[in-house]
C-alpha cells in the first residue's frame, strides 16, 4: 500500500481500508479487518432492518389510500415532514425517551426510510389508467384482487424508485448510529481521537461506496420489475457515452 503515498491523505484513507494499524491512544487496532468484519455486517444490518420495517409499514397503506383515491392530504404531508425534520434529530429524541441502542436506532431510520416509500406507493397506484382499473372491475375482481394483480404492477417502478431514495438515505445517515451506542462505519467518522484523519476519510469513502452501492442495486430491481409492457412504452436508454457525444454534436454547428 505503500504505492498509495503519493495520494497524501487519501492514499491513507485506502491503506486504512485494508491494512491494519495500532489505534492513535494505542493498545486497540483499527482498520482492515475491522472495517469489513466488524462495522460494514453491523451496518448493512441496521440499514436493511430499517428499510424492511418501513416496507412493511408504509406499503400497505398507501397501496390502499391509492386505490380508494383518498389519502393526498396524508402522503403530501408524510413527505413534507419526512424532508423537514432532520434525521439527528430524529436519533437524538428516540435516544432522549428509549435510551440507546440497535432498536432505537432502527425506530429512528424506519421514520426516515417511510416518507420516499409511502409517498412513491400512493402516486404510483393513483396515476394507473382509471379505464384499466375499470376494467379489471368489470371482468369481476374484487378490490384486493385489483390492487395485488393490477395498480400493484403497474406502480412498481415508482415503488422501487421509492425505496431506491430511502435506501440512500438510510444507509448515510447509519453513519451517525455510534452516538446512540450502535457501532456502524461511522465510528471512525465520529470518534476522530482514535482513528485519526485517515480513519475518518477512509470510513467517509466506505460509506459512500456503501451508498453508491445501494442506490445501483435498487436501480437495477426497479428496472427488473417493471412489466415488459412498461418498458415497451418508455425510450429507450442511451450510453452515457453516446448522450456525451450527441450533447456535442448538438453544440457544434455543422459548416455548410
Amino acid at each position: 500500500m505503500t504505492a498509495l503515498a503519493f495520494l497524501g491523505d487519501f492514499g491513507s484513507a485506502i491503506e486504512f481500508l485494508f491494512v491494519s494499524r495500532e489505534s492513535q491512544t494505542g493498545g486497540v487496532q483499527i482498520g482492515g479487518r475491522e472495517i469489513w468484519v466488524e462495522m460494514l455486517p453491523r451496518h448493512l444490518l441496521l440499514s436493511g432492518v430499517a428499510i424492511a420495517v418501513a416496507c412493511v409499514v408504509s406499503i400497505p397503506i398507501s397501496l390502499w389510500l391509492g386505490h380508494i383515491r383518498k389519502g393526498r392530504f396524508i402522503a403530501t404531508t408524510v413527505a413534507n415532514t419526512g424532508r423537514a425534520v432532520p434525521s439527528f434529530a430524529l436519533i437524538a429524541l428516540f435516544v432522549a425517551f428509549l435510551g440507546v441502542g440497535f432498536t432505537n436506532v432502527a425506530l429512528a431510520l424506519v421514520l426516515l426510510a417511510i416518507p420516499p416509500i409511502l409517498t412513491n406507493t400512493y402516486v404510483g397506484v393513483v396515476q394507473v389508467d382509471r379505464e384499466t382499473v375499470d376494467a379489471a372491475r368489470g371482468m369481476g375482481m374484487t378490490g384486493a384482487q385489483i390492487v395485488r394483480q393490477v395498480e400493484l404492477p403497474m406502480a412498481l417502478p415508482l415503488i422501487f424508485g421509492g425505496l431506491r431514495i430511502s435506501a440512500v438515505n438510510v444507509v448515510a445517515t447509519a453513519t451517525i448510529a455510534p452516538i446512540a451506542g450502535y457501532v456502524t462505519l461511522g465510528n471512525p467518522i465520529i470518534n476522530a481521537q482514535v482513528y485519526d484523519t485517515a480513519g475518518r476519510l477512509g470510513a467517509a469513502i466506505a460509506v459512500a461506496l456503501l451508498a453508491v452501492g445501494a442506490d445501483f442495486l435498487f436501480g437495477w430491481l426497479q428496472r427488473a420489475v417493471t412489466p415488459r409492457g412498461l418498458q415497451l412504452t418508455q425510450p429507450p436508454r442511451r450510453s452515457f457515452l453516446r448522450r456525451i457525444v450527441s450533447s456535442t454534436q448538438r453544440e457544434v454547428p455543422t459548416t455548410p
